[in-house]
This record gives structure tokens, sequence and C-alpha cells, in this order.
């Protein structure tokens, strides 16, 4: 049977990139994780072996070094949108440039001094956002992934679907915790628009996020990812599209009457927290009239 080639790309993947601003006295931290992918006319390289089309991913790997240093990193998405238009528009058979980045923050360490170049590295959560370019159109879907978050309370978990093999008891009060994964999708998608405010509108859903979560009486983790999206789709009128993967990070009460030891009473109690296996909850919350673009499995965003 013949064969033909489909869909390809090539690049340079994981180049990590620190950059150092320096004011005065005063540092600024920019610390990126930045995979290229291009692809255009590459069928000879594929056939016949001739290079005589493609960039060298050594190339884009320097490229991203110089743009750092030349056009600076006012924020991942800018910079991501800075490296796509130079690839798409620098050399003519490349047609389309994937651009994705992750972001890793930093915060100062104030001291007591006027030296301000020290920083710790801030676990909440990793910043991410991917570009891409045709030379006509952009597509630029961000996100955040290890953002861990937990109720205490207001979460119950009852009236469900029961079989033979259902053991899980009816829960009226519980812990709800999970670990955020999440990319939501700008409408910004030609140069003719007004660029958004990239950094406020992370900060922005962000936080419409995290206020959903913790102002939602939740009776499944269904709704209040529900609530995440709808809160981040009303709030913020850049975004057409949201997508969640929540892991039900499950944590079971643990059996203390063997040693005579009551653990439910209004003090407080005693929890196992287990890692796995666990639930996985996913969903995706769309402004209505848009279709969904943003890929079922975000570990392939």
């Amino acid at each position: 049977m013949p064969t033909i080639l489909g869909q390809n790309q090539y690049g340079k993947a994981e180049n990590r990139v620190v950059k150092i601003t320096r004011d005065g006295a005063t540092h600024h931290i920019k610390d990126l994780n930045v995979s290229v992918a291009l692809s255009g006319d590459m069928d000879d390289v594929h056939y016949n072996g001739s290079n005589a089309n493609v960039l060298p991913t050594d190339t884009t790997k320097n490229t991203v070094y110089a743009f750092a240093k030349e056009h600076g990193i006012e924020s991942a998405e800018q910079f991501g949108i800075h490296l796509a238009r130079h690839f798409v528009t620098s050399q003519q058979p490349i047609h389309r440039a994937r651009i994705r980045i992750e972001e890793y923050a930093w915060e100062r360490i104030e001291t007591s001094g006027e030296a301000r170049h020290s920083f710790v590295r801030t676990g909440q959560e990793t910043r991410v956002t991917q570009v891409t370019y045709d030379g006509e159109s952009w597509e630029v879907v961000s996100g955040l992934k290890d953002l861990t978050v937990m109720n205490s309370t207001d979460s119950e978990f009852w009236g469900y679907v029961k079989d033979r093999y259902t053991t899980l008891k009816e829960a009226y009060d519980r812990i709800l915790a999970t670990s955020v994964s999440s990319r939501w999708r700008f409408n910004w998608t030609d140069d003719a628009q007004p660029t958004p405010d990239w950094d406020a509108s992370y900060a922005q859903v962000k936080q419409h996020m995290l206020r959903a979560f913790a102002e939602t009486y939740s009776l499944s983790l269904q709704q209040t990812l529900y609530q995440m999206g709808s809160r981040v789709i009303e709030e913020c009128a850049e975004v057409d599209e949201i997508r969640f993967s929540l892991p039900n990070s499950h944590h079971f009460l643990v059996d203390l009457e063997p040693f005579g030891i009551k653990n439910d009473t209004p003090d407080g109690a005693v929890y196992f927290a287990a890692d796995r296996p666990y639930g996985l909850i996913e969903a995706t919350v769309l402004r209505d009239g848009c279709e969904p673009r943003i890929p079922v499995d975000l570990t392939n965003l």
C-alpha cells in the first residue's frame, strides 16, 4: 500500500531561559520553559532527506535566548507572540508556529537593607501558555497547573447511584480538595484587535476561579467546576472557553474506634489523605455561541 505524510512539526523543546532585569539595586526575574514547534513545507525532508526548507532546531533555541535579551519578557503570552510572528514571517517555508511556555514564579525576599536581589521560588502553581500563529490569525490559550486548593467544610456528596459494588458512605460534611489544571482560550485572534493585558488577565482569571471555589456550597466537584468556569466567563470578557481537569483529592476519616477515640467531634477530626486512586473530573465551560477548541486532554496542550 502506498503511504503519504500526515501532519508533522518539528522544533526545540524545553528551552529553559531565565531573564534577570537589573533596575539599580532592584532586580526582576522571568523564569520560562519554552518549546517551539514549526510546520509548513516539510515534505521533502521527510521523503528524501532534503534540508533545504529546514531551519535547524538549534537555531530556534538560539532565537529564544536572543529574543529574551533583545525584546525582554513582558509576559509569557507576549514573548510567545514575538517568537511565533518571527518564525512565520522570517522563513517562507514555515507556515505555522506553536509556542508553548511554562512560567515559574519567584517571590522577592525583603530585607532590612536596600538590596532587592534575593528571591524564593513560589510553589503555588505553574503558569502556562500556548501561542499559535499561521501568518493570518492567532490563537492564545493560557492556563495553570498544580494549583492545590481545599475547602474544609461546605461540601457534601450523597444521593448517588448505588449498586452491589458500592461501599462509599454518603457524606453531608466533607473535605473538598483538588489540584487545579485549567486552560482558557482568549478571543483575541487578530492584530487589529486590542491586545489583552496578559498579566492582569491571568491574575483576574485565577482570582475568580479561587473565589468561586471558596464561595460555592458544593454538592459535587462537578458543580464546583462549573461555578468556577462560569465565574471566569462571566467576569472576563476576553475569555471565550475554559477547560478544567480536577482530581478529587480524597480525605477519609481515620478509624480511631479501636483506641477508644471518637474521631468526629465538633472540635475537629483526623483524616487520611489518599493520593490514589482518585476521581478525575473534567469539563469545558463556554461562552454561549462559541465552539470548543481546547483539547479534551490538557496534557496535549
